[in-house]
């Protein structure tokens, strides 16, 4: 498997970023194209992804180098070599997550209505990024064999990239893909549900994506450890627990009340 893209000698472009980089600016797309639909200025939202890439970006990494400390204290400048891999998608979640708070109130913003409408590109940028993970060879899970991999009708091109030093593995940088761009089709349609309400889009985001990698964590060999347990497998139960919570809060009040798609309820930001 070829890591990388472009190499320029000095330089070199590795797929992982442009894969990484691709999946920001097709979910960055999308969410701009729902902002506009609630009259928030294109201003407005560049300016907060000027902010919010970066930073989840830092996020991700500083997720990553805080559960293997032992490593990067003894090689520092390895921390900086993001194009390697070493990008934890709930690092960026975190930090993100953090952001939009401090920016949705300094712009006195509704927080869950800024919040569905990145979501709404969330996961089909998470489902392109997953493929950096193919060209670096990593986030594979378990040993198995190329006849499960094809009696599940893996493409023969990913079976050949799972087939690392003498032995097949789970392509479960695939499964999560796959889960995440249904997830991404499921919200397109739910957001067109009359009665959906402000912060229930960003709950179903918590809850699919929190079910589907908690699963496909269990099959991952390489996962980052708290103790006994995998990491993400304990936030992703944080996700769907916060999910179901979120869901039932908003829920609550008059059926006709606090709708995402209530054209009397939008939000004219003037950035």
């Amino acid at each position: 498997m070829q890591a990388i893209f472009l190499d320029l000698g000095i330089i070199k472009i590795y797929w992982y970023s442009i894969m990484i980089l691709s999946g920001l600016l097709i979910g960055g797309t999308f969410a701009l194209h729902e902002a506009k639909k609630w009259k928030i200025s294109e201003d407005f939202m560049i300016n907060l992804f000027f902010y919010l890439i970066p930073l989840s970006i830092i996020g991700a990494r500083l997720y990553y180098v805080f559960f293997n400390f032992d490593y990067y204290r003894a090689n520092p400048i390895e921390i900086f070599k993001i194009w390697e891999g070493g990008l934890a998608i709930h690092g960026a979640i975190i930090m993100g997550l953090l952001f939009i708070i401090f920016y949705s109130k300094k712009h006195k913003v509704n927080i869950f209505r800024l919040l569905d409408i990145i979501v709404v590109g969330m996961l089909i940028g998470q489902a392109i990024g997953r493929w950096g993970n193919f060209f670096n060879q990593e986030a594979y899970g378990a040993e198995t064999t190329v006849t499960f991999l094809k009696s599940i009708f893996i493409p023969q091109f990913v079976i050949d990239g799972m087939y690392i030093n003498g032995t097949y593995y789970h392509p479960t940088f695939l499964y999560e893909s796959l889960w995440c761009f249904i997830g991404f089709i499921a919200i397109l349609f739910i957001r067109r549900y009359k009665y959906i309400k402000i912060g229930q889009i960003t709950s179903f985001y918590l809850i699919w994506y929190g079910i589907g990698r908690y699963f496909i964590e269990s099959l991952r060999t390489d996962s980052l450890m708290f103790g006994d347990y995998k990491a993400a497998q304990l936030l992703s139960i944080s996700m769907i627990i916060s999910g179901i919570i979120l869901f039932i809060i908003k829920n609550r009040g008059s059926k006709l009340s606090n709708l995402y798609n209530d054209k009397e309820n939008m939000e004219d930001v003037k950035f």
